[in-house]
C-alpha cells in the first residue's frame, strides 16, 4: 500500500495521496503564486507614484514571510516590479522627472544595483528617457560616461550626448545590367553575300540594393552625426540631414548632395535611436 506524498500517510491501493492532500496542495500553490505577483504589483505601484517606502518594505516582508518565499526569490521579484514600472513610465514614451526620481528612490531603498536592474535593460531605458527628456527641452545632456577614448575627431564646444556600439552601417549601391541582348545575326542577301547586323546588348536597367558595408560605432553629438568602423568612417552634420526614417531596430536617413544615396544604422533599438537623433538635430 502506497503512501500519501504530501502526509506520509497511507493512501490506498495504488494511489500516491490523498484526494483532500492534492486539494489542499494546490490551493497552497495557487496561494504563493498569487502572493509573489502581490509582490511585484506592490513595488509596480511605487515605481510610478510615489510610497511609503519603509511601509512597503514591511508589507512585502509580511507577504514573503506567511508565503514562504526566500530572500533570493523575494528580490527577484523586487526587480521584476521595478521592470513593470519602467515599463509603465513610458507608457506615453516619454520619462518625467517625477517618474525617475520615484524609481531612482525605490532602487536606493531596497539596494538595488544596476547590473540586477539592467539584466533586461530596464535601466538603460531609464537613462535614454532622461537623456531625450534634456535633449527635448533643448539641454545638452551630460549622463554617459567615456570609458577610454573614441575614434572622432570633436570639433570645439561638441559634446557627446550617446555611443551605439556594434552598429551596423548599410549603404545603397545602384547595380546596372542590360536586358534583352544579342549576340548578332547573318542574313543572306544573295548567293555568295551575307550583311551581318551588329551585336547589340539589349535595354539598359538599373536596380538598386542595399549592402551591408560596416560594422562599428556610432556617435551622437550635438553638432554631428560619427561613424566609425573597419572600413569606413565619416561624420555628417545635422542641418546636412534632410530626411529621416524610423526603422523598428535603427534609423535611416538622406542626406542633401546630389550623389549622396541613402544610409542606415541598425543599432538594435529604433524607437530610441530615431528620438534621440531627430532632436538632436534640433539642438
Amino acid at each position: 500500500m502506497g503512501k500519501c506524498k504530501f502526509c506520509g500517510e497511507p493512501a490506498g491501493f495504488l494511489r500516491s495521496s490523498h484526494k483532500e492532500c492534492k486539494i489542499k496542495d494546490d490551493a497552497e500553490k495557487q496561494e504563493h503564486e498569487a502572493s509573489k505577483q502581490k509582490i511585484i504589483s506592490e513595488i509596480e505601484k511605487a515605481g510610478v507614484s510615489e510610497s511609503d517606502l519603509p511601509m512597503l518594505e514591511k508589507k512585502i516582508e509580511e507577504i514573503a514571510e506567511s508565503n514562504k518565499i526566500d530572500n533570493s526569490t523575494k528580490n527577484s521579484l523586487i526587480v521584476a516590479g521595478w521592470e513593470k514600472s519602467v515599463d509603465r513610465a513610458f507608457d506615453d514614451g516619454i520619462l518625467t522627472e517625477e517618474e525617475q526620481g520615484n524609481l531612482t528612490n525605490l532602487m536606493e531603498h531596497f539596494s538595488l544595483s544596476q547590473t540586477q536592474l539592467d539584466h533586461n535593460g530596464a535601466f538603460t531605458k531609464i537613462v535614454q528617457g532622461a537623456v531625450l527628456r534634456d535633449v527635448m527641452n533643448g539641454i545638452i545632456p551630460e549622463r554617459v560616461k567615456i570609458d577610454g577614448n573614441l575614434p572622432f575627431n570633436l570639433q570645439k564646444t561638441e559634446k557627446v550626448i550617446w555611443v551605439f556600439q556594434n552598429v551596423e552601417y548599410y549603404e545603397q549601391k545602384k547595380r546596372t545590367q542590360y536586358v534583352g541582348g544579342s549576340q548578332g545575326v547573318s542574313v543572306r542577301i544573295a548567293k555568295g553575300l551575307y550583311y551581318r547586323t551588329g551585336a547589340f546588348k539589349g535595354e539598359r536597367v538599373e536596380t538598386h540594393e542595399t549592402i551591408h558595408a560596416d560594422t562599428g560605432l556610432l556617435g551622437v553629438t550635438n553638432k554631428h552625426i560619427y561613424f566609425s568602423g573597419g572600413a569606413k568612417s565619416f561624420r555628417i552634420r545635422h542641418d546636412k540631414i534632410v530626411s529621416f526614417e524610423p526603422f523598428s531596430d535603427g534609423i535611416g536617413l538622406q542626406r542633401d548632395a546630389v550623389t549622396a544615396k541613402p544610409q542606415s544604422f541598425v543599432t538594435g533599438d529604433g524607437w530610441f535611436t530615431y528620438n534621440l537623433i531627430t532632436n538632436a538635430a534640433q539642438l
